[in-house]
């Protein structure tokens, strides 16, 4: 079990710089000159040239990427070209809210998920309409979704606030209907793909002599289902979590800016427009190392619920 974290540790630190460096200078090399943007288009060439000085831009790439990967490793990302303001204080105003609604929305798809899926009653009863919501959050996109929520939910019968965020000091209550729609719209299409996964392997796992030797042992359905089954069922789900972060924030940038929330998904979308580079930069390796970390764990996990794995590693 050492072996295997030491290893993926190590593949994890691999990948992060790798496409740290690839970020970078994607970043800065084909989206123009920072000095400009800053200035403006009737900024005189002895200002923008003033300016690269000033900044570092006009030293070699590498030379930038070492000084820029050296201050991120110490917690200095920098400071934003539009408001002046750390781009660390930035995310950090802003990265519990976007956690908030990736948490909520990989629980409620995973829970829903399994739950609909094992539940004897549920998979007889409920299956036309668990299948109709798979389709749904698979092929609608959350765009559109989060838009037709607000229309229905919030214009048509009154019943949660349209957009915006409230702190959880303001109130459990008010919070949480601010967020009911938002966590719907995020973890719509994982309920789909993590319900199909999960369906799938559930009915292969049925098959499998150990789960006749439970029922021919006398043991209840429910038992079975969920002491047997279910644990073995939901290997690939928690695989399909770890690589789905990525996706996951690239909706989460969606629904924040649908909903008006103040996360780092807005933050995002905004740097972009602005060129604001090093917030543009922070955030993208925030999501790399988020992805990285998040395949650390979805492997960690795959071998605690499969004892033959952590066996072998």
């Amino acid at each position: 079990m050492l072996r295997l974290i030491v290893r993926r540790v190590l593949l994890m630190l691999a990948t992060a710089i790798a496409v740290s460096a690839l970020l970078f200078f994607t970043v800065t090399q084909l989206l123009g000159s920072p000095a400009e943007m800053m200035l403006g288009q009737d900024a005189s060439p002895q200002a923008i040239a003033a300016l690269n000085t000033a900044y570092g831009f006009d030293r070699p790439a590498v030379i930038q990427y070492l000084h820029w990967l050296g201050g991120a490793l110490s917690g200095d990302l920098g400071r934003s070209y539009t408001t002046q303001q750390s781009v660390a204080a930035a995310i950090a105003e802003r990265i519990p809210v976007t956690l908030e609604l990736t948490f909520w929305s990989i629980a409620l798809a995973v829970i829903a998920a399994v739950v609909c899926n094992t539940i004897p009653v549920a998979r007889g009863v409920v299956q036309p309409a668990v299948t109709t919501a798979n389709l749904v959050g698979i092929t609608v996109p959350n765009f559109m979704l989060g838009v037709s929520l607000i229309f229905v939910l919030s214009v048509k019968l009154n019943l949660l606030p349209s957009t915006g965020w409230v702190p959880w000091s303001d109130g459990i209550g008010v919070h949480l209907q601010h967020m009911i729609m938002p966590v719907l719209t995020l973890s719509a299409y994982y309920f789909g793909a993590f319900s199909i996964v999960y369906r799938a392997e559930y009915a292969s796992v049925m098959q499998r002599p150990f789960i006749r030797v439970a029922q021919a042992k006398g043991l209840g359905e429910w038992r079975v289902a969920f002491r047997h089954a279910a644990p073995n069922a939901i290997l690939p789900v928690i695989t399909f979590v770890g690589i789905s972060i990525g996706q996951l924030t690239g909706g989460a940038v969606v629904t924040e800016t649908i909903f008006s929330m103040p996360g780092t998904g807005r933050l995002f979308v905004a740097a972009i427009e602005a060129r604001d580079f090093p917030v543009m930069l922070a955030i993208g390796m925030l999501i790399v190392v988020g992805v990285v970390l998040m395949n650390l764990l979805a492997d960690i996990g795959y071998a605690v619920a499969n004892p033959q794995i952590r066996h072998e590693s």
